[in-house]
């Protein structure tokens, strides 16, 4: 019988990705979206955690919010994970939202863009969301607006639905 050593093992785990945004709102309710470089579609102020370096998907969440657009915000409770299934071009996802609060005008005209991956930002009535968005996160944030709304805790997703 052949023992494999533990890093041997831990090599040969399946890859999974960790990724982390803010859902940050304006006082109409509207949702801060911003517009990549490198990929079709609208996006929220995220990306992905380096777990190598010790980040956690909370501190990764506000380190991209505030790379992207200038915003260092104490983030609110988790609202969302979301288990994304793997694709021929990447691993599997697992996504975490968090609240990013609601802002004034103020702090939105403070915003300044990443020019290095970002083309602009907008803030998106609930009902265009799905217009902007790809239709897995609009799925989440739309699960996310609901739950907030509700007083609820986070919620269980599966590639933007929700489930338990």
């Amino acid at each position: 019988m052949t023992t494999l050593d533990f890093a041997t093992y831990i090599a040969g785990l399946p890859r999974v990705l960790v990724g982390a945004a803010a859902l940050i709102r304006d006082r109409a309710g509207r949702v801060l979206l911003v517009e990549p470089n490198y990929r079709e579609g609208w996006a929220l102020p995220g990306g992905t955690v380096e777990s190598d370096d010790g980040e956690s998907p909370r501190q990764g969440a506000r380190r991209e919010t505030v790379e992207e657009v200038g915003l260092d915000l104490e983030l609110g409770g988790l609202l969302a994970v979301d288990w994304v299934p793997g694709t021929d071009e990447r691993p599997p996802l697992v996504a975490y939202l968090y609240d990013g609060g609601v802002l004034g005008d103020e702090r939105f005209a403070s915003i300044r863009l990443q020019e290095e991956e970002l083309l602009s930002w907008r803030l998106v009535a609930r009902e265009e969301l799905s217009a902007y968005l790809p239709e897995r996160l609009a799925r989440r944030v739309l699960v996310a607006l609901d739950a907030l709304e509700a007083g609820g805790g986070a919620v269980e997703l599966e590639d933007g639905r929700r489930v338990g």
